[in-house]
């Protein structure tokens, strides 16, 4: 493996179209969501053994996590794990990780990715992230991973590409955030769109150039680190550093204005696992196309994704088409066709019930 091969997990968010399942104290990305015996961050991890170096991995994450992150990832030392004292987007988090690698060592290759997302191929994977850093290597390229669209999803980002002498890596035209079902048709269609799956792969002063040429208050802020940054002071340049960055995402802040990005075809079983119909669409369904995790008897049911405690027995009876989820102090359970309303429901249950439930 290369020295110079880095990888930054991302790890904060909390996950809230997941609820019950995924909460304030204890997201998603810290859960066995796929019934496996590995939470999704151990998952993630996992999946660069043969990318880079054990000393070379970053998680991103909120100041509340950093006993999770250690717990799950008893490998990583502290300073691996990087601490937001505020959640502002994507962009800022990726600074933080990115100049404080470039700290380090100038010549680092990065790959940046979610810890959240379901990848079915993993060999697939590992040598598409590897043809990716071959590239960003010897380039000054900004790159992230396109996955080839199997359905006119609604939920994804789409990225346009420019067809090139190259069969998979493509100049990125434009960026599409969530279209229309009818606009997402007419990508399919076209033959030149990809879901944008949040991964990223470029080297250090890449990205760092980036920073300064289109978020360039962003790139000052955390340029004055570069005194503090894998030193006992990083913590407290990094509180005072976040009061000073507005949220944004990488997207929008870097991707959609550079003229270096590039997208490479990818096609490894991705998806975000954003919903419970994503979990759902991945899971292994039974005769009657119910995906169950817990301790279940069922009657005259159909098309239900159930995930509840081991420890508690739940008969089902008539139910169609539902979510039936249960996690420490909440039951939900809501219809397939309406699981957008599960913000809502979160937003409602804070206001009226207190935190306690989220």
């Amino acid at each position: 493996m290369n020295k110079n091969t880095y990888a930054v997990i991302m790890a904060g968010g909390i996950g809230s179209r997941f609820w019950p399942f995924s909460r304030t104290n204890n997201p998603k990305q810290f859960h066995d969501v796929l019934g496996v015996g590995e939470s999704m961050l151990q998952l993630t991890t996992n999946r660069l053994a043969e990318i880079c170096l054990q000393e070379n991995i970053y998680v991103v994450t909120n100041k509340d996590y950093r006993e999770l992150v250690a717990e799950q990832l008893p490998f990583l030392k502290p300073e691996q794990i990087l601490c937001e004292p505020i959640g502002r987007n994507t962009a800022p988090a990726i600074a933080y990780a990115c100049y404080k690698i470039a700290n380090l060592n100038p010549d680092a290759n990065i790959l940046v990715m979610p810890s959240d997302h379901v990848i079915l191929k993993e060999e697939a994977f590992k040598t598409t992230v590897l043809k990716a850093l071959e590239e960003s290597e010897k380039d000054d390229k900004l790159i992230t991973l396109g996955i080839k669209p199997n359905k006119p999803h609604t939920g994804y980002g789409y990225i346009q590409f420019i067809e090139m002498g190259s069969k998979e890596l493509k100049k990125v035209k434009t960026f599409t955030e969530k279209p229309t079902l009818e606009i997402a048709n007419m990508f399919l269609q076209s033959g030149d769109f990809v879901w944008n799956s949040g991964i990223f792969i470029w080297n250090a002063q890449a990205i760092l150039k980036a920073f300064k040429l289109h978020l360039g208050e962003m790139a000052e802020i955390f340029e004055d680190g570069n005194n503090f940054y894998n030193t006992q002071h990083e913590d407290e340049f990094i509180t005072k550093a976040y009061s000073h960055c507005r949220n944004i995402s990488i997207d929008y802040g870097i991707m959609e204005k550079a003229d270096n990005v590039y997208v490479l075809l990818s096609d490894f079983g991705w998806s975000d696992l954003g919903t419970w119909d994503s979990l759902y669409g991945i899971g292994q369904k039974d005769e009657a196309g119910n995906v169950v995790d817990g301790d279940v008897m069922l009657y005259d049911a159909k098309n239900n994704i159930i995930k509840t405690p081991k420890d508690r027995l739940v008969v089902i009876q008539g139910l169609e088409n539902y979510i039936v989820a249960e996690f420490d102090n909440v039951l939900m359970i809501c219809s397939k066709d309406e699981e957008q309303k599960v913000k809502e429901f979160v937003s409602d249950v804070k206001a009226k019930k207190g935190t306690a439930y989220i």
